[in-house]
């Protein structure tokens, strides 16, 4: 692996949780272990399986597979961070799970090393998220699966969970501040488009389109909407550490990127005591959607 991680490795390391090891084993545990189990559930994994995790990231829903598929099992670890297989190459060796498992560098849009046929299920995690051509996805999928083979994706649908509200920042009530929050998160509107990035450009009666599309005759859509007003109380520097997805500046750099030393300490005396106090709404739109090939 490198001395310097890419930005996928970095964040779903230390980004995403502000640099926090505490923050990040609580929110596994209470939110992406469930998740996993779950896209695992829906999966139907069998004894034998051959699966394929694209977009594996760290792994966690490739080695949760490893657990039930039996010792003849394998699965094929698949990303576009080379950090990433690295890390997860490392941890399979570790546990003596190496000749069981592969690794493919490969987008989600273009699994050509993989083979026809070649998989009995395929699972994601919050991977066409980060995917322009979804519609290709899909088709690749359903190329790499046998007859009878099975998808169990679990995406996020980011257009659902409010759009940028000018009064709010981060789920907070920014609205003492709102020409601030607005110089911020239009530094994000630069870097993600609403609406045109891929994170914001389908919801979930896209995904079952392109499943029908892809070839997928039988499939099943499961949609959860939570909205929460009170959020968990943050420590105030691991909130400025972190950042909402890989492609993004944490959220102390687009402070700093956007507004003055003197609108910086604005913004942040209105924004730390919401933070550290959990004053804030949660929203959250997610879609698990399996399909038979």
């Amino acid at each position: 692996m490198t001395t310097a991680p890419d930005r996928w490795h970095k964040w779903l390391m230390e980004t995403r949780f502000g640099g926090d090891p505490e923050i990040r084993e609580q929110y596994l545990a209470t939110t992406l272990y469930p998740v996993r189990d779950k896209v695992l559930d829906k999966a139907g994994l069998r004894p034998d399986d051959t699966v394929l995790d694209v977009g594996t990231g760290d792994g966690m829903i490739a080695f949760g597979a490893l657990d039930r598929i039996g010792a003849s099992g394998h699965v094929i670890f698949s990303d576009i961070s080379q950090d990433l297989l690295d890390y997860c190459r490392t941890a399979a060796e570790a546990e003596g799970l190496l000749a069981r498992c592969r690794f493919v560098l490969a987008p989600a849009d273009d699994l050509a090393e993989i083979a026809d046929a070649s998989a009995d299920v395929v699972t994601t995690r919050s991977v066409l998220i980060y995917v322009k051509d979804k519609a290709a996805a899909f088709r690749e999928f359903h190329r790499v699966l046998r007859p009878g083979g099975r998808i169990s994706v679990f995406e996020p649908i980011n257009i659902l969970m409010g759009g940028r509200n000018p009064d709010r920042f981060w789920g907070y009530d920014v609205s003492p501040v709102a020409p601030l929050a607005r110089k911020v998160d239009a530094l994000y509107d630069s870097i993600q488009p609403p609406g045109d990035d891929p994170m914001t450009d389908f919801d979930e009666r896209d995904l079952v389109r392109l499943a029908e599309q892809a070839g997928f005759p039988d499939l099943s859509l499961e949609l959860q909407v939570t909205v929460k007003n009170s959020k968990k109380p943050a420590r105030w520097e691991q909130f400025l550490r972190t950042a909402g997805n890989p492609l993004i500046p944490s959220v102390a750099e687009a402070i700093d990127r956007t507004l003055s030393s003197d609108e910086a300490a604005e913004f942040s005396a209105h924004l730390r005591p919401l933070v550290e106090s959990g004053t804030g709404q949660e929203r959250m739109v997610v879609a698990y959607l399996t399909a038979v090939k």
